[in-house]
């Protein structure tokens, strides 16, 4: 038996709509991760769609929490950060990593603070610049298209893009994070849509695209970059994660559209983990 890998997991709770920690979580040990959590916020709902919902700031708490990890010898093979509600929280978390990872530990940064092509109105005009710097730490950064423009300080442009901006962005973004990057809602036709990799050490670049569907799904940007992290720590190449991330997340959806509900509730990312499940088996434990 291979030693089991653990994760930590550095998001918000929302305890209704399923995104951040609520996906993380279930993701993640499904593939067999120990994960562990840092909550950054607890929400009643998380804030697509939802008025008057609960929100309890969590700041004080991140670090003492990672200073007892320290304390008792806990260690990670990797930290994933997601939702940080302020600038202070992307502070704290640079002093995270230092204080709970080592030279093996693999550090992916969800830079969530936008879609659409607009910053989410919780957030200052200087949280972009702020993000950037944890984007720094990184080994894996996972921006979509509305925070790949922030984090490089430039106008957002709508799509269809062209191949040759996308292959921009991601030189451009690999200038801030020197490991890899993961560009998540990239489209050339209304027909596709899916994520771009490269990898800044090699060079490599590669192309995860998937048919569309139709609607608005809220929560597919954490179900995305959760199974992706699950492959990579699965021994998955970062352009075969980014393809199995993109197979999970376009089976939830499908699943979601045909169910009829709610779409403020999230996609039903569970009904296809045993599918996902299948998916990573043909990776390797390392």
């Amino acid at each position: 038996m291979q030693r089991q890998k653990r994760v930590a997991a550095v998001h918000d709770i929302s305890c209704f709509g399923k995104c951040s920690l609520t996906v993380a979580l279930p993701v993640l040990s499904a593939a067999g991760l120990e994960t562990c959590c840092i909550p950054t916020a607890v929400l009643s709902t998380h804030t697509g769609g939802f008025s008057g919902y609960t929100y309890r700031d969590l700041t004080e708490d991140i670090l003492p929490i990672a200073a007892h990890w320290k304390d008792q010898n806990i260690g990670f093979d990797a930290v994933y950060t997601g939702f940080l509600g302020s600038v202070e929280q992307t502070d704290i978390l640079e002093q995270v990593i230092e204080q709970i990872t080592d030279k093996e530990t693999l550090v992916m940064v969800d830079p969530v603070m936008g879609d659409n092509g607009a910053l989410y109105t919780v957030f200052s005009d200087n949280f972009p610049e702020a993000m950037r710097k944890l984007c720094a730490r990184a080994d894996i950064i996972v921006p979509n298209m509305t925070e790949a423009y922030l984090l490089l300080g430039e106008t957002y442009r709508p799509g269809p893009y062209a191949e040759a901006e996308i292959d921009r962005l991601l030189l451009a973004l690999s200038g801030i994070c020197r490991g890899q990057v993961v560009l998540t809602g990239v489209y050339f036709d209304e027909e596709t849509l899916g994520a771009a990799t490269f990898d800044a050490q090699t060079g490599q670049k590669a192309l995860a695209m998937r048919k569309r569907v139709a609607g608005m799904y809220h929560g597919t940007g954490d179900v995305y970059a959760s199974s992706l992290l699950a492959a990579v720590m699965r021994g998955f190449s970062l352009e075969e994660a980014a393809g199995i991330a993109a197979d999970y997340t376009i089976m939830s959806i499908e699943t979601t559209k045909k169910m009829d509900k709610d779409l403020r509730y999230g996609v039903n990312f569970e009904y296809n983990i045993p599918t996902l499940i299948e998916l990573l088996e043909k990776g390797n434990l390392q």
